[in-house]
């Protein structure tokens, strides 16, 4: 048995749709369990939609057409069975229409709760997985649509619901093998659940790819595959960087780390049900199936590379806070991380010099107005009485990352990637690494940030 789960670009138009299709039928004796998102864009179109509801805009009814235009042409296009295609074109009439009356309720109260929200996000995922059984069954392929809502138990944290795991692997087995033993292929809406009094939820950030390593994990399947438009995870992103290379098997951590430090490959939530359950996740290509792809598991296999790739996240700021009376003060990194949280401003890096004259933090640009009118005010009277000299902001900044288990242990690998960078004529602004070893990070200037993951992916011959 195998889990597939196909992402939005997989799924956005008539030639994909296809090529889903033929993919499923390839892997007919593997057992497949297909798991999807909604069509590319779709899900956003409902949530904006939405927002223009509240605001009562003349705009809704038009983006309920465009929606409903575009589920039935690829109906239209791709189920030849007449029988079978009004039937699919009716359920989505339908559901159009149930949305509807969702926005209608919106606009009258003027209000959009979190609880509306993810109710009106699940019919992305309904819509395009009633396609996609259907266009499977027309490819002579069994199959049949499975509503997650009715397998996957959650609380009600709407917008990134906990999943019930003993209760939802329970309700997995139960509906799922029965159809897989007689070798019909269920098609799982991925991205949502329901709670135990049947209200819609969704699970997230990379949601859809949640529920195939919990679809995956429940079912103890040989392999979790992520169907994606790449041939799998790169050393480097392969727009900016010259000899960027798929990697052939990457561990679990190596996948957070990258993941962390913004490459786009899975993320880390997704990943711990396949973890526990021990399965391999595999990146694929959609546009190219038989690329062998990437494998993530336990295993780092890091052979002759001590290093596995270079990653970077832009648009950043860095604000410095500083001071020769912060030096053996205790508690100004609490009040730090205290005044950031309040303003609900995330940390992605951290950086403090071993004198405690000076410690960084970074963060997402779009926050650092907030964060830094936060810090300024939470050390008004430390900064009239000397005890810090200033909070300073530099932005924007790029993180840049390497990353491999093979580093752990293993000497100069600061060192080459701090001299590649100097060599490049890039000054560092601030370093971290862990205790872990698996990472070194960086802080350049964003207009730096590519030219120096280059320098770095060069000098440890990556390519």
């Amino acid at each position: 048995m195998i889990t597939m789960k196909f992402g939005g670009t997989s799924v956005g138009d008539v030639k994909r749709l296809q090529d889903v299709a033929l993919i499923v039928k390839t892997h007919l004796p593997r057992h497949p369990v297909v798991v999807a998102s909604a069509m590319g864009g779709v899900t956003d179109l409902l949530l904006d939609t939405a927002r223009l509801a509240v605001k009562r805009s003349s705009q809704v009814e038009p983006n309920l057409r465009l929606l409903k235009d575009r589920h039935l042409q690829v109906s239209q296009a791709l189920v030849r069975d007449r029988e079978r295609r009004d039937e699919l074109m009716e359920r989505q009439a339908r559901l159009i229409d149930e949305l509807s009356t969702l926005y209608h309720g919106v606009s009258l109260l003027k209000e959009l709760s979190v609880r509306s929200l993810d109710a009106i996000a699940s019919f992305g995922e309904i819509l395009s997985c009633l396609q996609i059984a259907s266009i499977l069954q027309d490819h002579d392929i069994p199959a049949e649509f499975i509503d997650s809502r009715e397998i996957i138990r959650t609380d009600a944290n709407f917008g990134e619901a906990a999943v019930d795991f003993p209760t939802s692997s329970d309700r997995i087995r139960r509906r799922l093998l029965p159809l897989l033993g007689k070798s019909c292929v269920p098609v799982v809406t991925g991205f949502i659940g329901g709670t135990e009094d049947g209200l819609t939820t969704t699970l997230g950030r990379s949601g859809s790819d949640y529920t195939g390593s919990i679809v995956g994990a429940a079912l103890e399947c040989e392999e979790i595959w992520i169907w994606t438009d790449v041939d799998g995870v790169m050393t480097a992103d392969p727009r900016y960087v010259q000899g960027a290379r798929v990697l052939p098997q990457i561990s679990y951590r190596e996948a957070a780390e990258m993941s962390y430090f913004g490459a786009k490959i899975i993320h880390p939530k997704t990943m711990v049900p396949a973890i526990e359950a021990g399965i391999p996740i595999r990146i694929k290509n959609t546009f190219n199936p038989s690329a062998p792809g990437t494998i993530i598991s336990h295993t780092a296999d890091t052979g002759d590379r001590i290093v596995k790739t270079i990653t970077s996240i832009d648009n950043l700021s860095l604000i410095a806070v500083e001071g020769n009376g912060m030096v053996g003060v205790p508690g100004i990194s609490a009040r730090i991380f205290a005044a950031l949280a309040r303003v609900q401003v995330n940390v992605i890096m951290i950086s403090q010099a071993s004198s405690e004259h000076n410690l960084c933090v970074v963060i997402p640009h779009r926050d650092c107005a907030k964060a830094l009118h936060e810090l300024k005010s939470e050390f008004e009277r430390d900064i009239a009485k000397k005890v810090i000299d200033e909070v300073k902001v530099q932005n924007p900044v790029s993180i840049v990352a390497v990353v491999g288990e093979g580093m752990k242990g293993f000497r100069g690998v600061a060192g080459k990637t701090f001299t590649a960078v100097a060599e490049a004529g890039i000054n560092i602004v601030a370093i971290a690494q862990g205790s872990s070893e698996y990472n070194i990070s960086l802080v350049v200037e964003q207009a730096n940030a590519h030219k120096a993951v280059q320098a770095i992916h060069d000098v440890f011959h990556l390519g």
